[in-house]
């Protein structure tokens, strides 16, 4: 049934509350032509363009509907409320547009780290637990491990620096790698 305010003598709170209680969309159509123009006008002179209040105004009414049991008759008038609704919307939006929303999924991409950074952190860790279990071993192992890993020399160099046979240099870096694996708890 479509109300007539004029023939009806049905007011703008009247329609609200009707709204607010029933849902009356035939209400909420005579409230939305009724005010949506003049919201429009008012978000005009406060300086939107037409597409951002036409936007702004519906999102108003919108509210409206919403929010219509929140209406109180007794504390303003419709169009105060109304008003004042589209005012707030109007200053949500100016600061919106001064502090733009960032959204931190557009900018991952930037913010992720790239893999390497933890491996300086690794590198200390494993250097440390490995500097720990050398020390376990006998000073003849440590020799070979040391010159091999540390000096970079070549097994044959190393059994010419230690004047060692070169299978006495390959055992004793095999029995360090050994020992080694089973104080870092590596199974063989």
């Amino acid at each position: 049934m479509a109300l007539n305010l004029k023939t009806d003598s049905v007011t703008h709170e009247d329609l609200v509350l009707r709204i607010a209680k029933e849902r009356d969309r035939a209400a909420f159509k005579q409230l939305f032509a009724h005010f949506a123009p003049r919201v429009k006008s008012y978000l005009l002179k406060l300086g939107l363009d037409d597409h951002k209040a036409e936007d702004l105004a519906q999102d108003v009414l919108v509210t409206v509907w919403v929010k219509a049991e929140q209406f109180d008759p007794k504390k303003a008038k419709l169009s105060t409320w109304i008003f004042r609704i589209s005012r707030n919307k109007f200053i949500d939006l100016t600061r919106k547009q001064k502090y733009p929303e960032v959204n931190a999924d557009d900018h991952l991409p930037d913010m992720v780290a790239p893999e390497e950074t933890d491996r300086p952190v690794e590198a200390m860790q494993t250097a440390s637990i490995v500097g720990s279990a050398l020390t376990k071993l006998n000073p003849d192992q440590q020799k070979v491990i040391k010159l091999s890993f540390y000096e970079e020399m070549s097994h044959s160099e190393i059994s010419a620096h230690l004047s060692l046979p070169l299978g006495t240099v390959k055992s004793r870096i095999r029995m360090a790698f050994q020992a080694l694996r089973k104080e870092l708890g590596e199974k063989e």
